[in-house]
């Protein structure tokens, strides 16, 4: 976790390193899988795949979603007031800054993204904008800071890599194990690879669900006490929310290929349960309520 004056959080912590120990584990059943398939003559080949992937989709991933949200960086001089804003959050939270962008979406929305510190984006759409006074947009964008700060944006982009690996290893041991042979002997371990690879994806999905509907939590606590004002950041959740519900699906589906990284999900109406990538909307307000009592208390 980076060095900052967010609130440390020893939960996500240990929630990101297992995750990771656990889809790492899982994309090594799932190369193993892969080369038995396709014969073990082609290791290196699956391996040279398997790394390439987690490499490319590590070393994209500001870019894939900045494009996804159909994002741009921008200057002090293009904006301003919301520099001026991540300017002061950063100072006060002792880190780095992070480049500034801003989606052309309609929907409220802000997620920052980026392989590390150094590269980090915080965005946030045009229609984040029109809703939100400067108070709730500073704690919002104090939200998405706490994901810069604490790595889990890198954590989660290379963990997710499990995932598109399985679905793209699949397709490479379906057409290795057919090139091997063209009797039905080489059909278990075609079957093999296709079950190893869907039990990849299946796990690493709910894994990755669980560990950002955590992360969510984590950030709204971290950025709730960096501002000292977590009702603020409660009123921009429930006007994102509610001018999301509102806007037509069209739209919201522009940004659904990002959903996780942002503040809120993208497509309203959304999976819940374990396959949310977001808690609920009550969760999260009820715990920024309890540390507006808690900060309300008087102390001495």
């Amino acid at each position: 976790m980076a060095t900052s004056r967010f609130i440390k959080d020893s939960g996500l912590t240990a929630r990101m390193t297992l995750t990771m120990f656990l889809l790492g584990a899982l994309f090594v059943g799932l190369v193993v899988g892969v080369i038995y398939a396709v014969g073990w003559g082609y290791a290196p080949v699956v391996a040279v795949i398997a790394i390439g992937m987690a490499f490319w989709q590590w070393w994209s991933s500001d870019s894939v979603a900045m494009r996804a949200m159909r994002a741009r960086e921008v200057s002090t001089e293009e904006a301003p007031e919301l520099h001026g804003m991540i300017d002061r959050l950063c100072a006060l939270a002792d880190m780095p800054k992070p480049r500034v962008g801003i989606s052309d979406l309609a929907v409220p929305n802000a997620f920052a993204t980026g392989r590390s510190p150094d590269r980090a984006v915080v965005c946030v759409t045009t229609g984040i904008l029109q809703t939100l006074d400067a108070e709730e947009l500073e704690a919002v964008l104090a939200h998405e800071l706490s994901h810069v700060a604490h790595r889990d944006v890198l954590v989660m982009t290379v963990a997710s890599s499990a995932g598109i690996a399985a679905g793209l290893l699949m397709r490479f041991a379906q057409f290795g194990g057919m090139g091997r042979s063209r009797n039905s002997s080489s059909l278990p371990a075609v079957l093999v690879a296709v079950v190893v690879s869907l039990v990849v994806y299946a796990v690493s999905y709910l894994l990755l669900r669980l560990l950002s509907r955590y992360r969510e939590l984590s950030a709204d606590r971290a950025g709730a006490y960096l501002t000292l004002k977590p009702g603020a950041l409660a009123r921009a959740l429930q006007k994102i929310s509610g001018e999301a519900a509102a806007t037509p699906q069209r739209d919201l589906r522009a940004g659904s290929a990002a959903s996780a990284l942002c503040i809120v999900p993208a497509l309203s109406g959304g999976l819940s349960g374990l396959m949310a990538t977001h808690p609920p909307l009550q969760q999260r307000l009820e715990q920024l309520a309890r540390i507006q009592a808690e900060l309300s208390r008087p102390t001495g």
